[in-house]
């Protein structure tokens, strides 16, 4: 190991390597392991710098026989699996994400001292933090990789390890936490890496949910008690006990558009699935409440619910355990397809939050505030957060699907071909069936597979209550007539529940025309009274990254989202941004409104320069695709409704400055900006006239007059790139991109 790191970190390293080591000699023999030291010491001199050694590195692994081919790799994938597992716990124990520079981390504690230095009161502080709306979406692709046994097996190392540490003074724990290690990584060893099955969707939605359970389930009180703790501390008083301003969604069991596996059918065995969790785990709280709240003394309005009982809150409880039980036997009946005959089971959040809260009540009332704000506090800040479904499950689907069942409709009919209307026909007959009563698809309609399984799909979500649904999203969408589509199918199938409607741009033409788009939809009077002043748009990451490049798309995102922006406040419409981006909520690499990477919540990414997405609603924010097997914790990633709060006075969010002009390039940074500095200039002032698709997704500064080529007179667009995360050939393709978009009517 380098000697640069941590001495724990290198211990771990240590301590688990030898185990591993032990493991495989017991099965493979000292020989084995012998050969492994070999190929290890060959490679470590190599890189180093030794040509002779990589010469001899590279005749060992070619006289290698074919059986050893397979344990070799697998001791040292096993080997850097546990490598990953000492960092990641390295990290968590002191705070450090790979996200930050050295020395410039957030700590939620400096957050908020800078929104007080930034002039917002206590009272501001708390509004903001109990309005913020954060929500980590889930999402079943790509799926996880590690087995979840062994993603079980090695949380339980990490466990053993921090065992370890701690027992510097109780020798006897120290030697049991061995003992469990040693174990673990033989368990670790001797199990298949290899899925021999292709995971199904609700295969991939159990993950989703083991991961709260295993995780997120403790993490989400844990992090309230710490924020609540910090707000008595500057503000005098808790969040609210309602407030969640992390929430979670999921696309598991939801994205027909990802897996064509994903039906109706498989929807709602996931939404049932996440029904019969929530009661299993809320039952453990319950039980625990129950053995826990023994005290006789309560208010009157818990006495006057429970009646005389010696002990009100058991009594309360037991009430309420008994529905939870009621609760997993429905759910595990439906799944079963069996009948359910039982007593009545919790439907709702509210249902199983009002009982809990005049608890909380009654025991403050009567003086008892530390045993309110304990387990009890913990659980009520459960239910804000995942309700009585975990999470919301978002519905995705291709535009060209509701497209197709609208055209078979008007054909049947005998109303025309709807693909073959304008863009304007389409709206204008969208816009006359949704403010019609009259039903326009018939009872017994016949219609092809595909338009039924769409159909099916709606019907699942009239069925089922409104919060255990996100977002229905569609996929490719370009024009207002998508949206419209959606909004009629759930309107004639999909009864009370109403979702939010999020168009996806995710090509680069589809994000160069968004405000268009949003604009157009935006201006029709029959959709603003269908869905008053919230707009939610997703940006999609991946596929505009195929189409143009990451650097092109990545412009062409930002661009997107400062349109929508400027749409919605001039339409007066609070809109939330939906990222696609995948993977966790700091940024990685992104740059803020003028270049500078943003601390603690990478808000460059999910706000455009200027002004927030909305009109006085706090921070809302919605980015898909997290990947929570291996965080470290939960952190707060912003303070809310005020930009400063949340970013400090230094970054350019708070001061609210707009694009660059001419006399500020525009910075695109990762990190220190260390390395090549990369300078180009974009000639003409329209993107859409430079060659290529890397450099319509570009946005380009004013050339200056007459400039012919050569050096440039005015100011160029600034590109400054951290070769560390690129290895040459990816280096020299960012190059070569920018160079062919800057090429038009000149040499660069």
């Amino acid at each position: 190991m380098s000697h640069d790191l941590h001495e724990s970190l290198r211990d771990n390293v240590r301590i688990l390597g030898d185990s591993l080591g032990r493991t495989i000699a017991d099965d493979l023999g000292h020989g084995f392991v012998d050969r492994i030291e070999a190929i290890r010491g060959f490679a470590k001199r190599g890189r180093q710098g030794d040509e002779a050694a990589q010469r001899e590195l590279i005749d060992y692994l070619r006289r290698l026989p074919d059986r050893d081919l397979l344990p070799v790799t697998r001791a040292f994938n096993q080997f850097l699996n546990l490598a990953n597992i000492a960092e990641q716990h390295y990290r968590a124990r002191f705070r450090r994400v790979e996200d930050y520079r050295p020395g410039t981390q957030p700590v939620l504690s400096e957050l908020v001292e800078r929104a007080r230095r930034a002039g917002n009161s206590p009272r501001k502080l708390v509004e903001s933090l109990a309005g913020m709306r954060v929500e980590l979406v889930l999402t079943a692709h790509p799926t996880e990789v590690i087995r979840r046994t062994l993603i079980q097996k090695y949380d339980a190392i990490d466990d053993c390890l921090t065992a370890i540490e701690s027992s510097a003074d109780y020798p006897e724990r120290g030697a049991r936490a061995k003992g469990r290690l040693e174990e673990l990584i033989s368990q670790a060893w001797h199990t298949d890496e290899i899925r021999h099955e292709r995971p199904s969707p609700v295969d991939e939605a159990k993950w989703g949910f083991a991961v709260i359970e295993n995780s997120l389930w403790q993490a989400v009180p844990d992090f309230h008690r710490d924020l609540d703790n910090l707000l008595l501390e500057t503000a005098g008083e808790r969040l609210p006990l309602d407030a969640a301003p992390i929430r979670f969604a999921s696309w598991m069991g939801g994205d027909r558009d990802g897996n064509p596996n994903v039906t109706s059918r498989v929807t709602r065995e996931v939404l049932l699935l996440g029904r019969w969790m929530a009661a299993d785990l809320y039952l453990r709280d319950l039980e625990q409440l129950k053995a826990e709240l023994s005290m006789w003394k309560a208010n009157s309005a818990l006495k006057a619910e429970v009646g005389d009982a010696a002990e009100p809150y058991r009594e309360l409880l037991r009430r309420l355990l008994a529905r939870g039980r009621a609760t997993r036997d429905w759910a595990k009946a439906s799944l079963d397809g069996k009948p359910y005959d039982g007593g009545p089971i919790i439907e709702s959040r509210d249902q199983l939050y009002a009982p809990l809260l005049a608890c909380y009540r009654s025991l403050c009332d009567v003086g008892l505030d530390t045993i309110a704000n304990g387990a009890l506090l913990d659980t009520l800040r459960r239910v804000a957060v995942f309700g009585v479904t975990l999470t919301k499950l978002d519905i995705r689907q291709e535009a060209g699907r509701h497209a197709q069942v609208i055209e078979e409709l008007t054909d049947g009919l005998g109303l025309g071909h709807y693909r073959d209307w304008s863009e304007e026909q389409r709206q204008a007959f969208l816009l006359e069936e949704l403010a019609s009563r009259r039903p326009l698809i018939p009872r017994r309609w016949e219609c092809s597979p595909e338009s039924r399984e769409v159909i099916d799909t709606f019907r699942v979500i009239a069925g089922e209550q409104a919060e255990a649904l996100g977002t229905y999203i569609i996929s490719m969408a370009a024009e207002p007539s998508d949206v419209l589509a959606v909004a009629l199918l759930m309107k004639e199938v999909g009864g009370e529940v109403k979702l939010p409607i999020a168009p996806l741009f995710e090509t680069l033409d589809d994000l160069n025309h968004a405000g268009d788009a949003i604009d157009r939809l935006l201006s029709l009077p029959g959709y603003r009274r269908l869905t008053g002043d919230r707009q939610e748009v997703m940006i999609g990451y991946s596929d505009s990254a195929k189409d143009a490049g990451q650097l092109a798309a990545a412009w062409a995102q930002y661009r997107a989202q400062e349109s929508l922006v400027a749409v919605c406040r001039r339409h007066d419409v609070d809109l939330t941004l939906f990222h696609g981006r995948g993977g966790t909520v700091g940024p990685r690499w992104w740059p803020g409104p003028r270049g500078d990477p943003l601390p603690a919540a990478g808000l460059g990414e999910r706000q455009p320069a200027g002004d927030r997405a909305g009109r006085d609603d706090p921070l809302q924010v919605r980015p898909a695709g997290d990947r929570p097997a291996f965080h470290g914790d939960l952190c707060l990633c912003g303070a809310g409704g005020d930009p400063a709060a949340a970013a400090g006075p230094r970054t350019p969010v708070a001061r609210g400055d707009g694009p660059p002009g001419r006399d500020r390039p525009w910075r695109l940074r990762r990190g220190g900006a260390r390395g090549s500095r990369l300078r180009t200039l974009l000639p003409g002032g329209d993107p859409g006239g430079l060659t290529g698709a890397a450099a319509a997704g570009l946005a380009a500064h004013q050339a200056p007059p007459g400039w012919r080529g050569g050096d440039p007179a005015g100011d160029p667009l600034d590109l400054r790139l951290d070769p560390d995360p690129f290895d040459a050939a990816g280096l020299a393709g960012q190059w070569r991109g920018l160079r062919h978009a800057s090429c038009r009517g000149g040499r660069p």
